[in-house]
């Protein structure tokens, strides 16, 4: 609202619904929405709408209605409240319940496109007590402004993954959202099955590296703030995770082998992230200038 960037708000919201619908294997069938203000902004609104539109396109579900409300006096000037609501459907011998998933099989992790939509509560604290200049290129791209970076729309991985979970190709998948890595992988595992992620698989984007130096965080906050550049992770079986990492590329996806399942507690490590993910950084300048 701050900067006027309303135009990616709504694939967002898509995003966190259509998401978390295809973690359990199921495909998203239509989307509703729910916006309210103080006082309506047609121009602002129809941003918004627009944006939502776009998200359903992307997961390739049915926006069929809303509710816009207007209530004077519970917003501030400018402000409004989203939200989503989205149904989705899976036959029951297909539901993803992690109960296929053993220790040697792969984990393949599936590029964000950015933050998505969870760590800016930090994210905020970070850019006020730097002072970063949202509208100049960021430090670390000097190709993209820095709020377009941090406001980049959440990936959308239904389009690409349907096709595998029709024929039982995968046999879990963790959409990695607030808790990071650290917390949402564990959430697909059966008892018996731990995950243990490799952080040298996978180059962490200099978005993030950015954040990690401006606020100093340590690997372990990050894993678990952070998505750390993977928004999805696919659990498959270890004979197949090459044919299925090409599928996704081919789908316009960035796949990656990011570690695998072993036998031992149910829960996630991240190993080698202290040495990996280093907080020392070039662009560790304050966002000045």
């Amino acid at each position: 609202i701050d900067h006027d960037a309303h135009d990616g708000v709504g694939v967002d919201l898509v995003a966190m619904c259509v998401n978390d619908l295809i973690v359990q294997g199921a495909e998203p069938l239509f989307f509703l929405d729910y916006y309210a203000s103080g006082k309506l902004d047609p121009a602002v609104a129809e941003r918004v709408i627009a944006s939502i539109a776009e998200g359903c396109r992307q997961a390739g579900c049915a926006l069929i209605g809303g509710e816009t409300a207007e209530m004077p006096g519970m917003y501030a000037d400018g402000d409004y409240d989203l939200a989503g609501f989205c149904v989705g459907a899976v036959e029951r011998d297909r539901l993803l319940d992690g109960t296929a998933i053993r220790p040697g099989d792969v984990l393949l992790g599936l590029g964000s496109s950015g933050v998505h939509s969870n760590g800016f509560s930090l994210v905020r604290r970070l850019a006020a007590d730097k002072g970063w200049k949202m509208d100049r290129p960021a430090v670390f791209d000097q190709d993209v402004i820095l709020i377009d970076a941090l406001m980049a729309p959440t990936r959308i991985y239904v389009k690409s993954l349907l096709p595998l979970l029709r024929r039982g190709a995968i046999r879990g998948l963790a959409h990695i959202t607030g808790g990071g890595l650290l917390e949402n992988i564990p959430r697909v595992l059966p008892e018996g099955c731990h995950a243990r992620v490799d952080a040298d698989a996978w180059e962490l984007p200099r978005l993030m590296a950015f954040l990690q130096a401006q606020g100093n965080i340590e690997p372990e906050e990050m894993a678990r703030t952070f998505n750390c550049g993977v928004g999805m992770v696919a659990v498959v079986p270890p004979d197949q995770a090459d044919a299925i990492a090409a599928e996704l590329r081919d789908a316009g996806e960035s796949a990656f082998v990011i570690g695998a399942i072993e036998a031992g507690e149910r829960g996630c490590t991240v190993s080698g992230a202290v040495e990996t993910w280093s907080a020392r950084q070039p662009w560790s300048a304050t966002h000045n200038g």
